[in-house]
Formats: C-alpha cells, sequence, structure tokens
C-alpha cells in the first residue's frame, strides 16, 4: 500500500473518517453500566448474567479478529469497513424493541462482530497509510475509541431522562454510525482504499511464537482492568448511595481521562522507541486508582476515576504501539496485532464475569478492584521484557 502524505487533504479526510468510525466501537458496552440499575427493574438480570453484556460482545471481539483481516481482503477494507458499521448501527437500534436478557445480549454480541472486523483492519491499515506518524495516528485512533464510551456513559443516563426510557438510552447511538458510515462513503474518492496484494504471510505463525503471546497476554490484562472498569464502576458508586446519572458522569469523566491520556502519552512516547518507562509509569497509576476506590472511594471521589483513566488511556494505545513495534511491514504488523487483540480480547472478557461471580457471591465489588491491583503488579514484571532492542530477535 502507498504511504499517504500525512499533511495531505485526502489523508486529512481518512484520518477524520477513521476518528469518526473508532467512535462507535465502544457505545453499545459504555452506554450499558450506568442504565443497568433501570434495566433491571424492566428485565431480570443478576450480576454475573449483566456481566454478560460487556463479556461477550468483548470475547466476540476476540473470535472475530482471528477472521477479520480475512474478511477485509475478501471485502476490500472500504467495504469491510461500511458492512461493520451496518451491523453495529442495527444492532444498537434493535435495543428499541428489546424485551428479554437474551436479545439484550444478542445485541451486544452481535455489535461485538461488527466492532471486531474493524478493529482487526485499523492498526494495519494505519501503519501503511501515516507510516511517518504511527504513534500519533493511533493514538487519534484509540482516543477516539474511549471518546465514544465517555460520549455513552456520560449522556445515555441523560437520554434515558428526557425520554422516560433505557431502551432509548441505549439504542440512540447508532445516529453515530450513521455518522460515520456517509463520511466513510465520501471520502471514498479521496483517498484510493486497495487491498494488498500479498496477504499477510504466516498468520497462523504467531501461535508459535512466546513473544507474541506475551504481547498478547499483556494486552489482554490492561484491557481487562478497561472492561471491568467500563462494566461496574458506575453500579459500584449507585450502590454507594450515587444516582444513576451522577454515576454515568463519573463514568464518563473517567472515559474523559482516558481520552486525555491516549491523545498525550503516544506522543510523549514517541520521542523514544523504548516504551517501558511509560508502560510503568501508566501501570503504577491504574494501581493507585484501583486503591483509592477500595480504600476511600466517597473521598476524593474525582481523584480515583482520574488516575485509572490516564493509566487505562495511556496502556492501551501503549500496548497496541509496542505490538507494531516489533515488525516493519505494515501487514505483518497488522496480522500480529490482530493476533494480541484477539487472544487479548478473550482474556479481557472474562473479567466482568469474574467481577460480577465476586459481587454475587461476597456482595461487593472491592474484592475485583484489589484483584486487578494484583494483575497490574505482574504486567509491570511483563513490561521489563519490552526492550526494543531484541525486537528483531523475537519476531520476524
Amino acid at each position: 500500500m502507498e504511504n499517504v502524505r500525512a499533511t495531505s487533504r485526502p489523508a486529512l479526510w481518512l484520518m477524520v473518517s477513521i476518528i469518526l468510525v473508532a467512535l462507535n466501537l465502544r457505545p453499545s458496552m459504555a452506554a450499558v453500566g450506568p442504565l443497568l440499575s433501570a434495566i433491571r427493574g424492566d428485565i431480570p438480570l443478576s450480576y454475573s448474567l449483566a456481566s454478560l453484556l460487556t463479556m461477550l460482545p468483548v470475547m466476540a471481539m476476540g473470535l472475530a479478529m482471528f477472521f477479520g483481516l480475512s474478511v477485509s481482503r475478501w471485502l476490500g477494507e472500504q467495504r469491510t469497513v461500511v458492512v461493520s458499521l451496518l451491523i453495529i448501527g442495527l444492532a444498537t437500534v434493535s435495543r428499541l424493541l428489546l424485551d428479554s436478557a437474551a436479545e439484550l445480549i444478542l445485541s451486544a454480541v452481535l455489535a461485538g462482530v461488527g466492532i471486531a472486523l474493524i478493529q482487526a483492519l485499523m492498526p494495519a491499515l494505519i501503519k501503511s497509510r501515516f507510516s511517518d506518524n504511527v504513534s500519533v495516528c493511533m493514538g487519534l485512533y484509540v482516543t477516539s475509541i474511549m471518546g465514544g464510551a465517555a460520549i455513552a456513559a456520560s449522556f445515555a443516563p441523560l437520554v434515558m431522562t428526557r425520554t422516560g426510557s433505557w431502551r432509548m438510552g441505549l439504542a440512540i447511538w447508532a445516529v453515530l454510525a450513521l455518522l460515520a458510515l456517509l463520511f466513510w462513503l465520501a471520502q471514498r474518492s479521496g483517498v484510493p482504499i486497495p487491498i494488498p496484494a500479498a496477504q499477510a504471510q504466516r498468520n497462523g505463525s504467531f501461535f508459535a511464537n512466546s513473544r507474541a503471546w506475551l504481547l498478547a497476554i499483556f494486552f489482554g490484562l490492561g484491557t481487562a482492568s478497561y472492561t471491568c472498569v467500563l462494566a461496574w464502576l458506575a453500579p459500584y458508586y449507585v450502590e454507594k448511595g450515587w444516582s444513576e446519572q451522577n454515576a454515568g458522569l463519573l463514568l464518563g469523566f473517567l472515559t474523559a481521562m482516558e481520552v486525555l491520556s491516549g491523545l498525550l502519552t503516544p506522543a510523549i512516547a514517541n520521542r523514544s522507541r523504548d516504551r517501558r518507562l511509560v508502560l510503568m509509569v501508566l501501570l503504577a497509576l491504574i494501581m493507585a486508582g484501583f486503591c483509592g476506590l477500595i480504600l476511600s472511594p466517597q473521598h476524593l471521589s474525582l481523584l480515583w476515576p482520574c488516575l485509572l483513566g490516564l493509566g487505562i488511556g495511556g496502556l492501551f494505545p501503549m500496548s497496541l504501539i509496542v505490538s507494531l513495534d516489533h515488525l516493519d511491514n505494515p501487514q505483518r504488523a497488522g496480522a500480529l496485532t490482530a493476533f494480541v487483540q484477539g487472544i487479548g480480547y478473550l482474556i479481557a472478557g472474562l473479567s466482568p464475569l469474574i467481577a460480577g461471580m465476586i459481587r454475587d457471591q461476597l456482595g461487593s465489588f472491592e474484592w475485583a478492584w484489589w484483584s486487578l491491583t494484583g494483575v497490574m503488579a505482574l504486567m509491570l514484571l511483563m513490561a521489563l521484557r519490552f526492550n526494543p532492542r531484541h525486537y528483531a530477535r523475537h519476531i520476524h
């Protein structure tokens, strides 16, 4: 694929389109947590069952990663994004008609498949089109993903209050899919999006590569903290006596901090190819945030989501950037990030379920936060192994 100059108008149009597409990759999950008590008032849901609304789409995202690149080579990048946005939009708008937990969960899984097809495709597309600015463009892309979560978490309770319907609070985000679809189709004439003639060779070979597994587990454990907070932070504060509106705004504030960190962290990290110090600072911020949630949730209640958001928001793009750093060839790097995200999302998808089960059994989310603090400590040790001087030795 030819690289598009980052300063050209077609490239700018493409980047705006990518940002709008990315805004659609989390609202189907992020809107659920703040509305959960209203949903549970209408549809019988235990916390374990409610966790499936976050867990299953994340698992679907993981599984779909493994055939996402094949689908994009078959359909072409342009049509893959169009089909994915249509799937996400239809799954989201279908929530206006839901009457059972099974239908709600099915809509979440369907959205997860559409999300995965886009997420499998985008890192390779960005690395090939914006090869001179991969870190910055990946930061914009991932930040937009988290921006979509911030918008949905903050405004879903407001939509529910104004319309008197939690279904509308979940379904309104189909508008974002329509907007992204219009922009994506409009930029089609501006930037040709060819299918690479040479397919990413040896896609399956990553299963036998220990470094690919280390990267996948690192991404999965980091994303586990993201999915768990997305699913359970708002319900945790509702249990502490907060209103749904305020709990949703708190989650929105956390995701706004993720957006800020997602923009700044890759730009800061771009100064050096050795990303280890940045990764360790981010993990320390997350650990401090979880400790604050447990020990003092009502005091300094904005500080803990702030620390969590800054840590999680930077860790998400940096995990993908470290994976992209390992390989120069865009297709091979794209295949590696698809593998990393595939395994990673399967790992991350379990965290809301485990936390929901902990809540059902022990009556509190605090043990879930403690568990995630331990996981972040383990990731500190893993981060030490990402020495860029040894990348070529591990994957080529």
